[in-house]
């Protein structure tokens, strides 16, 4: 059974950094894209950043230079450290994991979703 857990988010100020994890479990790690999308009230569902097991990531053009993710292969986890947060960036992010390449967005029907985590920034 695929498991997504994750850790961190919460609330900041304007400016601040947070840092969102997430540990999977249940599937062959190394052949999966996996990451963040995010929703906020009243906005659609978008992606933010996904990596594979060998680096290759894809940001959301709103977030190229702020956030960062990276991965260790040996935890099955994956990171995103977040920077320069802005109020734009509040919003439920939900940690996923697909069997796709790393090089474009995918549907909610695709893959494995975990349940989303709060980031507020005010």
């Amino acid at each position: 059974q695929v498991q997504l857990v994750k850790s961190g988010g919460g609330s900041v100020q304007a400016g601040g950094p947070l840092r969102l994890s997430c540990a999977a479990s249940g599937y062959t790690y190394s052949s999966y894209c996996m990451g963040w999308f995010r929703q906020a009230p009243g906005k659609e569902r978008e992606g933010v950043a996904v990596i594979d097991s060998d680096g290759l990531a894809k940001y959301a053009d709103s977030v190229k230079g702020r956030f960062t993710i990276s991965q260790d292969n040996a935890k099955n986890t994956v990171y995103l450290q977040m920077n320069s947060l802005a109020p734009d960036d509040t919003a439920k992010y939900s940690c996923v994991a697909a069997n796709v390449v790393c090089d474009r967005w995918w549907g909610p029907e695709i893959g494995y979703w975990g349940q989303g985590t709060q980031v507020t920034v005010s």
